[in-house]
């Protein structure tokens, strides 16, 4: 596209130069002079980027996804997404990635994307510190930048959170307090006690629960428990505390680890049914909690959409599209986009999900 730009305002140029020329050579009066000039100013202004000329324009954007890496279940389902998005609009769109999670790998490949003189770059970084003065350069090339999971990146045009903290923290207590019937000792669990986001959910539900679920009570003596982002350790802490806390009825987990971890517990001590858990959790990783019932439900936003949503917007600020909220994207969970609070870059959607046992094999990943 930009190849594409340069020639046209190159051709611009000359144009323009002739036209100047021709004025030069002769005295004609001003009306005969000056319609030719206006008859070709169409014909130059076709390579800009206006308003007018962007629908023709969009299908040359050349659009690239960058996620952590390309072998990772996750960024396999959001590649699904940008094929999808490809097939459905017509746009040269597409995904690629490391073949490991590493930072320095990364960073090498945008660099690359610039030196292709891509469009635009959406990206998932592995560490937004890092990947900060490539982004720069990136803008500076005039590249487009959008994230994902990159809410600390100055160097971008917009990040885009699948939700608020606060909101997702919601969602898992509606789910958690569906199974428990709506009454009941429960607890919270985060990988740990440090880990901003997994905080920021459970203080955001046990806040909500308190409204919204008055017969449900969380338990005092161990408001919160760890589980350090593994399975065995979540396990082993619900294990405990299901024996030290007879009442205990609902385990309420931030990390993917938390959940199955706590069902393994209930399952082993004889609670199904009788104790609860749910949270964040992968849809094939935890197939058959869910479908025998261990597990309810487990919460979770889809890497597909959050990919397409990354590219819709793309699209959007390379046409000149005023971004005001509420932003739609045309996708499902980002439809009513807005701001955070104090931000003018990072836009918060509605993109969770809810997986069971009946759902649990569509997801693809």
């Amino acid at each position: 596209m930009k190849k594409k730009k340069f020639i046209a305002l190159m051709m611009t140029a000359a144009m323009v130069m002739g036209l100047a020329a021709c004025g030069n050579k002769a005295e004609e009066p001003s009306a005969g002079a000056d319609q030719p000039a206006q008859t070709e100013e169409p014909a130059g202004d076709a390579g800009e980027e206006t308003p007018d000329a962007a629908p023709a324009a969009t299908g040359d954007w050349e659009i690239v996804v960058v996620p952590k890496d390309s072998s990772n279940p996750w960024f396999v389902r959001m590649d699904v997404g940008v094929k999808e998005y490809a097939q459905e609009t017509g746009l040269n769109v597409y995904q690629k990635g490391t073949d490991v999670i590493d930072a320095t790998k990364q960073a090498q490949l945008v660099q690359d994307l610039i030196a292709q003189q891509v469009d635009a770059i959406c990206v998932v970084p592995v560490d937004p510190e890092s990947l900060e003065p490539v982004l720069k350069q990136a803008k500076d090339a005039g590249i487009v930048v959008i994230a994902h999971e990159g809410a600390s990146l100055e160097n971008v045009d917009y990040d885009i959170e699948a939700f608020s903290n606060a909101g997702y923290g919601q969602f898992i207590m509606d789910n958690l307090a569906e199974a428990m019937g709506e009454e009941g000792v429960y607890t919270t669990m985060v990988a740990d006690v440090t880990n901003a986001s997994h905080n920021e959910w459970a203080d955001a539900a046990v806040e909500y629960q308190k409204t919204a679920y008055p017969n449900m009570t969380l338990l005092e003596a161990q408001p919160r428990v760890e589980s350090h982002d593994n399975g065995d350790t979540a396990y082993n802490v619900a294990k405990e505390a299901f024996k030290t806390y007879p009442e205990l009825k609902g385990i309420m987990g931030t990390s993917s680890f938390d959940a199955p971890g706590v069902a393994r517990a209930i399952d082993e001590l004889g609670l199904v049914d009788k104790a609860f858990t749910t949270g964040t959790g992968m849809p094939a990783d935890n197939a058959e909690l869910l479908k025998s019932g261990v597990i309810k439900s487990l919460t979770l936003w889809d890497p597909a959409q959050a990919g397409k949503a990354m590219i819709s917007l793309a699209v959007k600020v390379l046409n000149g599209d005023e971004i005001g909220a509420p932003v739609d994207l045309g996708i499902e969970g980002y439809t009513g986009m807005t701001f955070r609070e104090g931000s003018t870059t990072v836009l918060e959607g509605e993109g969770w999900i809810v997986i069971n046992g009946e759902n649990v094999d569509s997801f693809g990943f």
